[in-house]
């Protein structure tokens, strides 16, 4: 299936098929579907209409690895970095700094942790001045997420992360990122709460819900996002998501030229998974989304 690309993007695009361009280096990226039950929603985030990268899209919390990620003195419980990295064909150090960087991403832009005392334990309360000024450090990079989980005596939880999805994003963006999909309940006694930062409002929905948003042109989100809710719809509970088998398949659109027009086609879509919206203009908001996080 193929999705237009107009005017500079198109030009853009068939400078780097003639081999005139060359493409942005992908950066390493963590990205968590967060999950709760009853019904079964997800957690998602509007980004400012100002930002670089998908403009008021609706995504998944996450974001960029910081080198210090892969910092070995993180503490550390459930599977290893070398045991992720076999998940996602990738070396230690680089699953090591993606597991990270999905635990910090995820407390950076919800307030959820998916961290604890122990390997069997997690905290259970993240609210609080204490708790805020150090994921305002974190954000601020003035604080390294080895030093905060010491700082409280916390251990990372990677065994409650599911690897679930690699997509990179395509050739013809400016900025790109090589992205691992994560998902993840969350943990009793936590709730998500709007921080702002890079989020104009962020919502609960279920993923049917999220998806006709699209589909009626009042939701704007990317093809990994709308393909990640596709899939999240199929299920009854968390549960059943994170006991569900997967497979790591990396999927890396590619520009062509069809017919005279440049186009982007994204590998394993049929035509009604992701329809032609996700790469118009950003529409206002999903529908009684609202900014709540309880």
């Amino acid at each position: 299936m193929g999705f237009p690309l107009p005017g500079e993007v198109g030009e853009r695009a068939r400078e780097i098929l003639a081999g005139r361009l060359a493409p942005a280096p992908a950066r390493d990226a963590a990205t968590v579907v967060l999950l709760r039950d009853d019904p079964l929603e997800v957690y998602l985030l509007r980004r400012k209409a100002t930002m670089a990268f998908a403009a008021g899209a609706y995504v998944f919390p996450g974001g960029s690895v910081d080198p210090r990620d892969a910092d070995h003195s993180v503490a550390w419980a459930g599977p290893s970095p070398a045991e992720w990295g076999e998940v996602f064909r990738a070396g230690e150090s680089t699953a090591r700094g993606l597991v990270c960087a999905a635990v910090r991403e995820t407390f950076e832009e919800s307030g959820v942790l998916l961290a604890g005392p122990g390997r069997d334990t997690v905290v259970t309360d993240t609210t609080g001045p204490d708790w805020e000024a150090d994921r305002l450090a974190l954000i601020a990079r003035s604080l390294s997420f080895a030093e905060f989980l010491d700082r409280r005596g916390l251990v990372l939880r990677s065994d409650l992360l599911k690897a679930w999805a690699h997509w990179i994003t395509p050739a013809v963006e400016p900025r790109r990122f090589d992205t691992r999909f994560f998902v993840a309940a969350l943990p009793p006694g936590q709730r998500t709460r709007d921080v702002g930062g890079e989020a104009s409002g962020v919502a609960w929905m279920r993923p049917g819900d999220a998806l006709a948003a699209v589909r009626a042109k009042t939701a704007h989100m990317l093809p990994p996002t709308f393909r990640t809710l596709a899939e999240m719809a199929a299920f009854e509970s968390a549960g059943d998501v994170l006991a569900c088998p997967r497979t790591i398949t990396t999927v890396l659109p590619e520009v062509a030229e069809v017919d005279g027009r440049m186009v982007l086609m994204i590998p394993e879509t049929i035509p009604e998974t992701i329809p032609e919206t996700i790469s118009g203009t950003v529409p206002e908001t999903i529908p009684d989304a609202g900014r709540t996080g309880e």
